[in-house]
């Protein structure tokens, strides 16, 4: 497994990595399998329009 050369390297990983995790991630709560479905179709909509990728 490899390891961040330096706290400021990780440091950037985290912010970024947590900021998308949330986009994506829906809070735990007693959700339908179709809420999940489709809160992840609504997530990867707005990632796309800010990644400016054509659906």
């Amino acid at each position: 497994m490899q390891r961040f050369r330096s706290a400021g390297a990780l440091q950037r990983f985290v912010s970024v990595f947590s900021a998308v995790r949330n986009l994506f991630v829906p809070t735990r709560s007693k959700k339908t399998a179709i809420d999940v479905h489709l809160h992840r179709l609504r997530a990867i909509a707005h990632w796309r329009n800010a990644a400016g990728i054509a659906a």
